[in-house]
């Protein structure tokens, strides 16, 4: 075992769990008096460092410094017309995909961007981005501003933390776009089969359909439509395997026929609106992958195509002077962004 000496940093570089299957080592070697030793080895520690294992004739020891990489928050603008989708028309500009779905998600409470969407609509999307030395995109930070003009509506989102640290996004008169439930847990289906009677794929027969069908690829993540309490997480019947969660004393939501559910998600668990609860399959009595699902009110199966769900909250006068604040400080940095366009 070489004795390593740590030079410009407190990181040991001794603990070899920080080295994983499937990891590249650089092994450099010398030749002294007809004999190789090792003159450096080099390996990655984690995204941002790489660790330098070195001789050093000025010690005649081996020493370690690590090389860090230096991020530079970058705050972005990125403006777009919706051609065909709102994540072709983004990635054409540069937008990588994490920030289109985040930025669906934000207005998933508003739009369906399945269904709503219509050629010609307009985004912005003003996030941060960390760069690295060379101007490469490393990794990207929040979304500040959100933008879509769909249908002639226009719609701007701040992102803004209150005094209790909780973060949402608000329009400018100091409203939430979260409602109690999102329009739609799943981004990018189709819906193929509405509320209502319909003559049953595999029974054969006319059926009431108490739910909305979303025809998606298997595995597509499938979202919990608003925050509560997981009531039952298991195979059920015709259903497959199927989660249900009690929102609040009136809403429950289900979904049905998944692959495979979320992580940790089972009965008695606390979720959050827009966590991944499972993942959509064709388990059940179902012809083929999609997410079966249902709003209930009051315990009764409700159209939630149709459903007016209740507004979110309007921030208090007192909060409403920081985030005003807050609000200018975000357009005065866009005006400054790196725009694309």
């Amino acid at each position: 075992e070489i004795p390593l000496r740590l030079v410009g940093s407190e990181m040991c570089i001794r603990d070899r769990t920080k080295i994983k299957q499937g990891q590249t080592i650089t092994i450099i070697f010398r030749i002294k008096q007809n004999k190789p030793s090792i003159s450096r080895i080099t390996f990655q520690v984690d995204e941002l460092s790489t660790a330098y294992i070195y001789y050093s004739n000025k010690t005649d020891d081996y020493e370690v410094r690590l090389n860090l990489k230096n991020l530079e928050r970058v705050n972005f603008l990125a403006k777009g017309v919706i051609e065909n989708s709102l994540f072709a028309s983004a990635q054409k500009i540069d937008v990588d995909a994490e920030v289109i779905v985040e930025f669906a998600r934000i207005f998933g409470f508003e739009i369906d961007f399945q269904r709503d969407i219509r050629k010609n609509d307009e985004f912005q999307i003003f996030y941060e981005r960390f760069e690295d030395d060379e101007g490469e995109n490393f990794k990207n930070g929040n979304i500040l501003f959100a933008y879509l003009k769909n249908s002639g509506r226009e719609i701007k989102l701040y992102r803004y933390k209150d005094s209790k640290n909780n973060i949402g996004y608000f329009t400018p008169d100091g409203k939430s776009i979260e409602k109690a439930l999102m329009k739609t847990p799943i981004n990018g289906a189709r819906l193929s089969s509405g509320f209502g009677f319909r003559k049953h794929p595999i029974l054969g027969y006319n059926k009431l359909h108490q739910g909305t069908d979303f025809a998606a690829r298997r595995g597509t993540p499938v979202m919990a439509s608003g925050s509560g309490t997981v009531e039952r997480a298991s195979w059920f019947g015709a259903y497959g395997k199927y989660v249900r969660i009690r929102h609040n004393s009136t809403y429950k939501t289900a979904y049905a026929h998944l692959s495979k559910f979320g992580r940790n998600i089972k009965a008695g668990r606390k979720v959050k609106q827009g966590q991944i609860i499972g993942y959509v399959g064709s388990t059940g009595r179902s012809t083929g992958p999609h997410l079966h699902y249902e709003v209930l009110v009051n315990n009764k199966r409700t159209n939630s195509q149709r459903l007016k769900l209740p507004s979110g909250k309007k921030l208090s006068k007192n909060e409403m002077e920081n985030f005003n604040l807050e609000k200018q400080r975000i357009d005065q940095l866009a005006e400054i962004s790196k725009t694309t366009k």
